[in-house]
């Protein structure tokens, strides 16, 4: 089984690797799967105020603020992690997240599509994706533009099964929208495993993902802490299983 591995945002392919390494070596060591990771097309700079969490440089992100626009730091929609809102439902919370003066990134969206299958032509195939907070979003955007190429041109989608840590919505790969469950049908239809922490302040983001992918086959799993990603050993053999039993049951293989 072998997975694409989608950073987050002001992070690095290294970084990610050290960050992901408990669950790749639980993964690795039995011959279940095999992790290739990659980071954005774009350098990128910490939210101010951010620079310790994320460490040394470098940093990458996949998707920025389209560069033609005038803007300030609070235009771009990742510096608003400061005063994240927490709204009645996922949805609201996201709607608001978003309501005004987030700038455009139609380019950089489509870039980092163009980015994702240049990899995938030359570095695949793969079965599967894992994608970790903004490369969450990323990933799921490029599910959907699977399908709909499936669709419109009949080129069958690679990946099989998704694994999603923390993350927010898909952005629409035509309209570059944000999409939320009570706004249209649009489903994720591959099979997909949700890991949030119930103490992440951005859970809400991770809810409405998880809102838009098929719930028969969406499963939702609670490392019930924060915006990390989980570590400690008990948990990381839970989801391994998890994984496992994902692969059996969808029969998902290299």
């Amino acid at each position: 089984m072998r997975f694409l591995c989608l950073l987050g945002a002001f992070g690095s392919s290294d970084k990610f690797q050290v960050q992901l390494a408990p669950i790749v070596k639980e993964l690795t060591e039995d011959g279940t799967a095999t992790f290739h990771f990659i980071h954005g097309p774009c350098k990128a700079v910490p939210p101010e105020g951010f620079e310790e969490y994320f460490g040394q440089p470098p940093y990458y992100r996949f998707i920025e603020p389209d560069r033609d626009v005038e803007k300030t730091q609070d235009d771009d929609v990742l510096a608003r992690i400061r005063d994240f809102p927490d709204c009645e439902s996922p949805e609201d919370t996201m709607r608001e997240l978003m309501s005004e003066g987030v700038a455009t990134s139609h380019r950089s969206t489509d870039n980092a599509l163009k980015h994702l299958i240049k990899i995938m032509d030359e570095r695949g195939p793969f079965d599967a994706i894992i994608g970790y907070s903004e490369g969450a979003t990323v990933a799921a955007t490029l599910l959907l533009h699977e399908q709909r190429r499936f669709k419109k041109k009949g080129i069958k989608p690679m990946f099989k099964y998704a694994i999603f840590f923390a993350g927010w919505p898909p952005i629409d790969p035509d309209t570059h929208h944000m999409i939320l469950s009570d706004e249209s049908d649009v489903v994720i239809e591959i099979p997909t495993c949700h890991i949030i922490g119930s103490l992440d302040p951005y859970v809400h983001g991770s809810l409405a993902l998880y809102n838009v992918c098929d719930p028969a086959t969406a499963y939702l799993f609670d490392h019930a802490k924060g915006h990390t990603l989980p570590r400690d050993k008990e948990t990381v053999k839970e989801l391994a299983n998890v994984v496992r039993e994902a692969a059996c049951l969808y029969g998902i293989h290299a």
